[in-house]
């Protein structure tokens, strides 16, 4: 889908939190004595607490750190998506013997380790401003970007973001209850839009939210007064390799079979009105089977 209103800095990364690598499985050292040595040191680090150290060790997984008070080999880990959340920085950028301040976001007690995040140190008004949202308080802002990965929100509230149009983003599925085609069909550039916030993606320094959480699911409605056996007319919206999609109330869609639970083959065309029958509802997931009811 094409960017409209322009398109955010390049190096975005969609993976998960950069807390893996071959580090993760380095020996400790120093036998027995510095194995619990090292956890006893390690028992004395709290999550939330800001670390400093010496780089010991430079690799595509990110960074091995000699912690300040543990001198004798490197407890302290930054993945390479926790590094920072500037543009164009890498691994690369740090060199071994620079020193380090970063935030302990995990520990490991039973095997010693001491995950970090430079993110944290690097933009700590904005990790600070995240770190203080609860899952499902409202956020309100203006759509600053529409991506073929997701959907930028400029946040009325908190500091900017050092890379990305916005702090706010907001991924496709949760944009809208109901099917849509483009994002545009939902929101528009500059449009204004309250959200409920989700989550703090520590790995872009983003704020995830939910459009449509703040209006009422189509679906829940629909399934109040559904039940299988109920004989329902449609439309089919969309074709599959495993069925049709049939539209059978407004926002809500059933899959019907290419051979619905009786055994019927069936051989739709969008656009094609349908009776159908409910074959079976997932309230939890948001699914609805349906079968075709045959012809006389």
């Amino acid at each position: 889908m094409a960017g409209a209103g322009g398109t955010a800095a390049g190096g975005r990364d969609s993976g998960e939190r950069g807390q893996n690598g071959d580090c993760r499985d380095r020996p400790e050292g120093g036998g027995a004595s510095g194995t619990r040595g090292a956890r006893e040191f390690v028992a004395g680090v709290r999550v939330g607490e800001r670390r400093s150290g010496t780089v010991a060790e430079v690799s595509r997984q990110g960074l091995a750190v000699v912690l300040d008070g543990f001198p004798t080999h490197p407890l302290g880990f930054v993945g390479t998506l926790d590094l920072t959340w500037l543009p164009r920085a890498t691994a690369s950028d740090v060199r071994v013997g620079d020193r380090i301040t970063a935030e302990v976001t995990s520990v490991d007690q039973g095997r010693g380790r001491v995950w970090l995040s430079k993110a944290a140190t690097d933009s700590p008004e904005l990790w600070a401003f995240l770190s203080s949202l609860r899952p499902g308080v409202p956020l309100s802002g203006r759509i600053a970007s529409i991506e073929r990965f997701g959907v930028f929100v400029a946040l009325d509230e908190g500091p900017e973001h050092p890379l990305f149009p916005g702090v706010g983003f907001i991924t496709y599925p949760e944009l809208a209850w109901s099917p849509f085609d483009a994002a545009t069909d939902v929101v528009r550039v500059d449009e204004r839009v309250t959200c409920e916030f989700l989550q703090f993606d520590t790995t872009n320094g983003e704020a995830r939210l939910s459009l449509r959480a703040t209006r009422p699911d189509p679906f829940q409605a629909f399934a109040d007064s559904a039940r299988p056996g109920r004989v329902l007319r449609g439309r089919v919206t969309k074709l599959a390799p495993f069925g049709a999609f049939v539209r059978v109330a407004d926002g809500v869609e059933g899959l019907l079979p290419h051979r619905d639970p009786t055994g019927t083959p069936t051989t739709p065309a969008v656009g094609d009105e349908l009776t159908v029958v409910i074959a079976a509802l997932d309230r939890e997931h948001r699914r609805l089977h349906l079968g075709e009811v045959p012809r006389p």
